[in-house]
C-alpha cells in the first residue's frame, strides 16, 4: 500500500518548532516544504541548522506571503503567541493547519475565533486542528480514554506537575517566580483568561460524557522560597515566590466534577508550603467506580510532547472535512512513519 507523504510548513523554530523540523526530516511520511522564522537572525540558515542535525537543504525565510504561495498540505503553526488572522490566511491559501496554541474547542470565549477559522475552512477547502499538550491532549482525550475503563465517573482530576529546577525555562521571571507573593496575587504573571483556555478541555470532557458545565471555580496559592534558591538562569531570592499552584474546578448539574491542578516549583526543598502532590509530569485521576490512575512521565520534556501531539495527527486532520476538528472529530489519530 502506497502511503501519502504530506508537505509540511514548520512556522515559528522555538523549542517546539526545532522538535517539529527534526520529525518532519526524519519521517519518511513527511516532507518539509518551508520554514519560517521570526529571528532576524535566522533568516536564510538551513533548517537542519536550526533544529541542530544536519543541513537538509532548506533555508528559512520571514517572508510571510512566500510561505503562503507555497504548494503544502499543512503548516504546523506554533509561534510564540497566536494569530488567528494569520491562520485564517494560510488557511485560505489552501493549507490545513495544526496548531498547539488552539483554540481548541468552541467554548463561549472562543467561538468567535471559532467561527472566523470554520469560514477560513470553508474557503480554502481545509481543515483547522488545535493540539498540544496541555491543554489540547493530557486534559481532554487522555481522561476521556482512560473513563472507557470504568462504570462511573465521580471526579476527573488532572495534574501539570513541573519542577522548574529540573525543567529551567527562559521565562522564570515573566512567570512570576522571584516576586513578593502578595505582589503577585495582586497582579498576576498568569493571564486571567488561563482558565478560559483550561476550560476548552474541560467542555471536552463534560461533552463527551454528555454533560455540559453550568459554573466554574479558581483559586490560586503561592509558595515562597525559604532560602536563596539557585537555578539554570538566575536566583529564586529568599522570601519570594517559589512555587505556584493553580486550581479549576468546573461545575456539572452544579457538582464539582472536573479539577485541573497546576503546580509549578523551584525544586521540592527549601520552599514552602511543600505542597502533597503525585509525582510526575502528568496525571490523570478517575474519582469513580472503579477509580483510574494514570501517570504521564518520561525523558521527554514538554516541547517535545507540545509537538509531537500535533505532528501525529496531521495525517487525520489533512483527511478530514473541512472545518474545525477536535480531538471528538478526529477520532483515533493513527500516526504515521513511527516505525522506521
Amino acid at each position: 500500500m502506497t502511503e501519502t507523504v504530506h508537505r509540511v510548513v514548520q512556522w515559528a523554530t522555538g523549542g517546539i518548532g526545532q522538535v517539529s523540523i527534526r520529525h518532519l526530516v526524519e519521517n519518511p511520511h513527511t516532507e518539509l516544504v518551508g520554514v519560517l522564522v521570526t529571528n532576524p537572525d535566522k533568516v536564510g540558515k538551513d533548517a537542519g541548522e536550526i533544529a541542530g542535525i544536519a543541513n537538509v537543504g532548506l533555508a528559512a525565510t520571514d517572508d510571510k506571503d512566500a510561505i503562503l504561495a507555497l504548494d503544502a498540505d499543512c503548516v504546523h503553526f506554533a509561534p510564540l503567541v497566536p494569530d488567528i488572522d494569520m491562520v485564517c490566511r494560510l488557511l485560505r491559501s489552501g493549507k490545513n493547519v495544526v496548531s498547539p496554541l488552539g483554540p481548541f474547542y468552541p467554548t463561549d470565549q472562543f467561538r468567535e475565533d471559532v467561527e472566523k477559522i470554520e469560514a477560513a475552512c470553508r474557503e480554502g477547502g481545509v481543515s483547522f486542528h488545535g493540539s498540544g499538550i496541555h491543554p489540547g491532549y493530557a486534559g481532554d482525550i487522555l481522561p476521556l480514554t482512560l473513563a472507557r475503563l470504568t462504570g462511573r465517573v465521580d471526579h476527573v482530576r488532572v495534574y501539570e506537575l513541573v519542577d522548574f529546577l529540573k525543567n529551567p525555562s527562559p521565562w522564570m521571571e515573566r512567570m512570576g517566580f522571584g516576586r513578593d507573593p502578595e505582589d503577585l496575587a495582586a497582579n498576576p504573571s498568569r493571564s486571567p483568561e488561563a482558565i478560559g483556555h483550561f476550560a476548552q478541555s474541560m467542555a471536552m470532557i463534560a461533552e463527551g460524557l454528555g454533560k455540559k458545565i453550568d459554573g466554574m471555580r479558581s483559586q490560586q496559592q503561592f509558595a515562597v522560597a525559604t532560602k536563596d534558591i539557585e537555578y539554570a538562569n538566575g536566583v529564586i531570592p529568599a522570601g519570594t515566590v517559589a512555587g505556584q499552584r493553580y486550581e479549576w474546578t468546573a461545575l456539572l448539574d452544579g457538582e464539582p466534577r472536573i479539577t485541573f491542578f497546576t503546580v509549578w516549583t523551584v525544586g521540592h526543598e527549601n520552599i514552602e508550603p511543600d505542597w502533597e502532590v503525585p509525582d510526575g509530569r502528568y496525571r490523570v485521576e478517575i474519582e469513580g467506580e472503579p477509580s483510574l490512575d494514570l501517570t504521564l512521565d518520561g525523558n521527554a520534556t514538554g516541547r517535545n510532547w507540545t509537538a509531537y501531539a500535533g505532528l501525529t495527527a496531521i495525517p487525520a486532520v489533512c483527511a478530514a472535512d473541512p472545518g474545525f476538528v477536535s480531538h471528538l472529530d478526529l477520532g483515533v489519530v493513527r500516526p504515521r512513519g513511527l516505525i522506521r
